[in-house]
């Protein structure tokens, strides 16, 4: 950590959480709570470990969600003076830690926090072209996803895409 301050970096948390959420089997962690579930087909569900597992499929929890949320408006505030670039880049950063943890989730929930994301981006870009609102209609037209895909925005749905795909076999 101290070697990482040294070099210039101000959020060594990033950097820590980062590294420790890849030592983590998920695979190994997700059959064992499987395991632990009698009933996975229940419509109550439960909460653990920061997912909802229910109706035998698993998403982030209501509180992982609003935590996301909250970090994401931390750093789009429609009034920053900072770039989009830099703004995209802020972002990027909690993106990529909560994939890492949650990458395990139903595929549902990628596509629309990705929009929310986008939503929020747009809003900033309305802002500073005078007019009011959230990033919706024609701002779709005007800012597009691929805009935003050549920003640099890391995407979560094509996050999961990635990680589903099965390992290239070797030759040798």
């Amino acid at each position: 950590m101290d070697q990482l301050l040294k070099s210039g970096h101000r959020f060594v948390v990033d950097a820590d959480l980062r590294s420790y959420f890849d030592t983590i089997p998920h695979e190994q962690l997700m059959e064992r709570v499987k395991e632990r579930v009698e009933d996975a087909a229940s419509e109550e569900g439960f909460e653990f470990l920061g997912y909802y597992f229910g109706r035998g499929r698993r998403w982030p929890g209501k509180k992982s969600l609003g935590k996301l949320r909250d970090a994401i408006r931390s750093r789009t505030p429609r009034t920053s003076g900072a770039s989009l670039q830099e703004i995209i880049a802020g972002v990027n950063r909690g993106l990529r830690g909560w994939f890492g943890y949650f990458k395990h989730s139903y595929r549902t929930t990628f596509t629309y926090l990705d929009g929310w994301v986008r939503m929020r981006l747009r809003s900033i870009l309305r802002k500073r072209q005078k007019q009011r609102g959230r990033g919706r209609g024609r701002d779709h037209q005007r800012w597009p996803n691929k805009f935003f895909a050549g920003l640099g925005l890391y995407s979560l749905k094509q996050a999961q895409m990635l990680a589903r795909q099965p390992a290239q076999a070797v030759n040798h």
